[in-house]
Parts: C-alpha cells; sequence; structure tokens
C-alpha cells in the first residue's frame, strides 16, 4: 500500500495501479523497457494491474514471470469495460494511468488517476479524466513512487 497526504484531500491509500497497455507502458505494443525496474519497485507496495485487448498478443509473453495482473478486455465496450474493473477493485483504492479515449473513465474513476502524454500522443478525454498530466510514463511512475512529488501536485493549499 502508497499513501499519499495531500493538504485538502487528506490521507488517500492506494493498494491497486491499474495501468492501460498501449500507447502508455507500451509503444507499438512493446513495453518500454525502463518501465519494468520501475513497476518492480511499485509491485512491493501495491498489486500492478495492466489492462488491455493486447492487440498485438504479446503481453503474456512480455510479462512471463513477473507478478502482475494481466487482465484482457474481452468486450465491445472498453469504455465500460476499464471502468467496472477498476470499481471492481474500489475506486478509493486505485490509482489509474492511461492515455486513450477509452481509459477516460477508469481515470475519471480512480481516486487518483495520471494520463500520459506519450509518443503514441494522449486523447483529450483521458487528459480532460485525469488529475495529473505527465510526459512519459517514467514520469508517471516515479510520480507514484514519490510521495512528496504527488503531495506538491495535488495540493489544494
Amino acid at each position: 500500500m502508497f499513501s499519499y497526504n495531500i493538504p485538502g484531500r487528506g490521507i488517500i491509500h492506494i493498494e491497486h495501479l491499474v495501468l492501460d497497455l498501449n500507447g502508455t507502458i507500451a509503444v507499438d505494443g512493446k513495453i518500454i523497457p525502463a518501465v519494468f525496474p520501475l513497476l518492480e519497485q511499485i509491485q512491493e507496495n501495491l498489486t500492478v494491474h495492466i489492462i488491455t485487448s493486447d492487440t498485438f498478443g504479446s503481453v503474456e509473453e512480455q510479462c512471463q514471470g513477473l507478478p502482475f495482473v494481466i487482465k484482457k478486455l474481452s468486450s465491445g465496450d472498453h469504455i465500460r469495460e476499464k471502468e467496472e474493473y477498476v470499481k471492481t477493485l474500489g475506486v478509493h483504492k486505485v490509482l489509474a494511468i492511461g492515455n486513450g479515449v477509452n481509459d477516460a473513465r477508469m481515470l475519471k474513476n480512480s481516486i487518483l488517476s495520471i494520463a500520459v502524454i506519450g509518443r503514441e500522443g494522449c486523447a483529450r478525454e483521458a487528459l480532460f479524466n485525469a488529475q495529473i498530466i505527465v510526459q512519459s510514463i517514467e514520469d508517471a511512475l516515479a510520480l507514484v513512487l514519490n510521495p512528496q512529488r504527488m503531495r506538491a501536485t495535488l495540493r489544494s493549499y
């Protein structure tokens, strides 16, 4: 568990990190190499969930042997499916990171959320529904690992 003491919001306890795959932690279906060591640090305190339609069919191979929960989307409505997944985990315990239109409601319904403007861009809907916007997944994961950065970014006074 990570706890963030945010002035104006109080203490937020996070148990789950939910990550979109393509465009967020991966480019063209390949997970960015710098992501793995950061996620390994995070998974010591949080359950890491990778949620994906697995367009390239490679998520399980890339994450083989790693203690991540892989959630493959199966419905024709990925927006709703991602939102429902976060709700099943408990929205008050989830920090979500994404970049696409289909991440928008997942981001909106998580207690903390980060939109990534990475190499594949960021959809306006994701941007408007996230609490924090960053330039890269490495920046997002570093923020998750640093409670003081999170506090400074989200404080309301």
